[in-house]
């Protein structure tokens, strides 16, 4: 009975927590594509050359492995083909524990986005939890002998509705966006002010003195220290955005983005935007020329690029370029839009959901 015992807990441990990392990435699969296309470019550069290969599939295999996740923790739990979920989830949890020892140990992917945006890890603590789970996933294998041998119907059934429904609202997700959002750039917050540190910075300096380490919280001013590091006592308290700019050949642009309503075209790569319902944007811009909000492309492309776009669409509108990284966590949609008032994100609209002139103003005239 004992045992019986601390395998459900192992099981119900080890599941929960793969259903629940799985259920954050269900809601944004496109930030997990984002994710390994990163973890593609740096193994194609130190581990193999054909990983490079994999990142047109990267939003295949993003919905594939949060899906995944989300049904193998149901099948450890419900005990369903418990020796085939349990060997699954040890290979997958092999190769999470992989990625994030390679993050942490060569600094070169300094967030695995284990739980999306929803909760932030350091490369050593995702590591830890993947150690964590190795252990726990090897105290079920050591009890496996007492695992379920069989599995009542309602509990296959139930493992059937999981994928699909997991699997229906990945795809959803991906053609509109995330149903809750964890970013910096959600609806509500103030984009300047997230560019602010939340209170003072506080640091520390480790210094040496004959010979020893000391830790001071003010700079020495006498002589005898040599230093040695400066560290942050507060890092919560460190901006939630970092590298927000926009700018064109005229010069930067940031501050004045913040000033008055803006409807932003946001486009992450020019290559690989869509142009499904791009007509419904040249009537946005063309309705909406004359009226209190300013319709502004913010585009990750080169400057060439933005000029023939605008172009080819009549956009007489201001142009702006961004790094790619930033417009993909402003919304994840290529292209998308994002309406401001004073910097403030007002809404936020997939290229599949693109809202009438009338909406736009609404929002901002209640």
């Amino acid at each position: 009975m004992a045992k019986q015992a601390l395998l459900w807990i192992l099981r119900l441990m080890v599941g929960g927590l793969f259903i629940f990392s799985g259920l954050i990435k269900v809601n944004d699969p496109v930030g997990t594509a984002i994710k390994l296309e990163e973890y593609f470019d740096v193994f194609s550069n130190d581990i193999a050359g054909f990983f490079f290969y994999l990142k047109p599939f990267a939003l295949y295999l993003a919905v594939f492995l949060v899906v995944i996740e989300v049904v193998l923790g149901v099948m450890l739990i419900l005990g369903v083909k418990s020796k085939l979920t349990l060997w699954s989830l040890s290979l997958m949890i092999l190769f999470f524990t992989f990625l994030t020892f390679f993050s942490a140990y060569f600094n070169k992917v300094t967030d695995c986005g284990c739980f999306g945006d929803a909760i932030k890890l350091t490369p050593w603590e995702s590591f830890y939890k993947d150690v964590i789970l190795l252990i726990l996933i090897g105290g079920i294998i050591l009890l496996r002998n007492h695992l379920p041998k069989s599995s009542p119907s309602w509990a296959n059934k139930t493992t059937l509705g999981v994928f699909l429904l997991c699997t229906f609202l990945s795809i959803y997700a991906i053609r509109n966006l995330p149903f809750i959002d964890f970013r910096a750039y959600k609806v509500g917050v103030n984009i300047q002010e997230n560019m602010q540190p939340s209170e003072t910075l506080n640091y520390s300096y480790i210094m040496k003195k004959d010979g020893e380490e000391v830790v001071l919280d003010q700079y020495p001013s006498e002589e005898g220290y040599e230093f040695v590091e400066m560290v942050l006592k507060n890092p919560d308290a460190l901006p939630k955005i970092s590298d927000f700019a926009v700018w064109n050949t005229e010069g930067d642009f940031t501050e004045e983005i913040f000033a008055g309503n803006k409807l932003l075209i946001l486009i992450s790569s020019y290559s690989k935007m869509s142009d499904s319902n791009l007509e419904d944007i040249d009537l946005l811009v063309s309705s909406l020329k004359n009226s209190p909000v300013e319709m502004v492309l913010v585009a990750a492309a080169s400057e060439d690029e933005i000029q023939l776009l605008k172009k080819e669409r009549s956009w007489d509108i201001l142009s702006l370029q961004a790094d790619a990284t930033v417009v993909k966590t402003m919304i994840r949609a290529n292209p998308g839009l994002m309406l401001l008032r004073d910097g403030t994100v007002l809404s936020k609209f997939h290229h599949n959901n693109k809202p009438e002139p009338t909406e736009i103003l609404d929002i901002l005239l209640p």
